[in-house]
């Protein structure tokens, strides 16, 4: 959970929120409770390595809604994991050549994807012991800057200067919450867990949880050592601009090292959880056969072909142009995921109440996503609607020119 949104999302939230930020990812951190409380549920009553497909399959059966809405999250999250590596392999190349230009960038970029894949490749043992590694690294860190920066913040930056409008602290939250989204692959986990049905909520609530205090913390941090304005012109460099005044230089190069490795992790993340997706969706013929067929032990092909598809994106295209169609497709089947639970709260055992609040947190928070998206670049909804088309288009294809494997509902 902890990858590049915090790091690439505080400048981008200041200068929406300015002084409130804090108080937008406070809000953010609600909405992915409610959202996170479908996962734990759904997670529990049907273990799958398959994750939020499974979820859309058992909610609305193997149709094109659900297929269509699964390759929609499937490239959103090849497009989500193409920007990572892009801002994993821009630090790598600050850190160790000094040059954080296009070519240096896409070469550590593919270094820290290939690596990454291997792990994969190797099992799920394998993207445990290295997510320990990694995340026990990076936390420490963050946590350390937070809890000093908290001793030395300054008042005066987090109450003076213009109260933010209305409008850009809401629109903020979608990008908070967009932040916390990380929590979705722990439910790719369930089918490699010995008692999901107890694990997969423990492990959910209490990473949202902690996350939530380690954002708050971090943010606090970061607007009490830098002025708003400070904040928004080092964009996706603002922890580490703030661990300057806090540590020096030293602290600069230390915060830059963390960023390497959440994003590092997130990578690591979300190829085992491609690698689940994929698998899955092949051996339901919603995705062509190679996705499906295995190789070297845990690996499937499928994992070979999406790591292609990620250095692709990430080695020729401007993923900046890209950015809204990934976050706004993982929000909207973050969406559609609680809309389907609500069909299942029986089986599920859940509380409608609270499934419902989580539906209305979610759309709240895309609606006000969409709009400042429509205001201030509406073509990028225009490539939003073009993706949606080619994911049911797809799925559509697929459908009727594969086979297909119906799979029972879980009991």
């Amino acid at each position: 959970m902890v990858g590049a949104g915090i790091f690439a999302l505080l400048g981008e939230a200041g200068a929406l929120a300015g002084r409130l930020t804090v108080a937008a990812f406070a809000v953010g951190g609600v909405v992915a409770l409610l959202a996170a409380y479908s996962y734990a549920k759904l997670g529990a009553r049907y273990p799958s390595a398959g994750g939020v497909v499974e979820y859309l399959t058992q909610a609305f059966g193997s149709g094109v809604l659900a297929g269509g809405l699964s390759v929609f999250f499937f490239g959103a999250l090849v497009i989500g994991t193409a920007m990572v590596a892009k801002a994993a392999g821009a630090y790598a190349a600050d850190l160790l050549v000094g040059d954080a230009t296009s070519v240096w960038a896409n070469v550590f970029s593919t270094v820290i994807v290939v690596a990454l894949a291997a792990v994969n490749i190797i099992g799920a043992k394998a993207v445990s012991s290295a997510e320990r590694v990694i995340v026990a690294a990076k936390l420490t860190v963050l946590v350390i800057f937070a809890a000093v920066g908290l001793v030395t913040l300054q008042g005066s930056f987090l109450t003076t200067g213009a109260a933010p409008a209305t409008s850009g602290l809401l629109a903020s939250v979608g990008l908070t919450f967009f932040a916390y989204t990380g929590f979705g692959v722990i439910a790719n986990t369930a089918e490699d867990m010995a008692d999901p049905k107890r694990t997969l909520p423990r492990a959910i609530f209490i990473a949202v949880g902690l996350v939530i205090v380690l954002y708050l913390a971090l943010t606090l941090a970061v607007f009490g050592n830098l002025s708003v304005a400070d904040v928004i012109a080092a964009k996706e460099t603002a922890l580490a601009e703030a661990a300057r005044p806090v540590f020096g230089q030293t602290g600069f190069t230390i915060m830059a090292i963390a960023a390497v490795l959440s994003t590092a992790s997130a990578i690591n993340a979300n190829l085992y959880g491609m690698l689940n997706i994929t698998y899955l969706l092949a051996k339901d013929g919603e995705l062509p056969e190679p996705f499906e067929r295995r190789v070297w032990r845990s690996g499937t092909e499928g994992l070979l072909l999406t790591t292609g598809l990620v250095l692709l994106l990430t080695n020729f295209l401007d993923l900046s142009a890209i950015a809204a169609v990934g976050s706004t497709a993982t929000l909207l089947v973050y969406l559609a995921v609680q809309v389907g639970h609500l069909r299942l709260a029986d089986e599920t055992g859940a509380s409608r109440v609270v499934v419902g609040l989580g539906i209305v947190a979610t759309a709240w928070v895309i609606g006000q996503f969409v709009l400042f998206t429509a205001q201030n670049n509406p073509a990028r909804l225009g490539l939003v609607a073009v993706f949606a088309a080619v994911a049911f288009a797809t799925e559509w294809v697929l459908q009727r020119t594969k086979r297909r494997t119906i799979r029972p509902r879980i009991t």
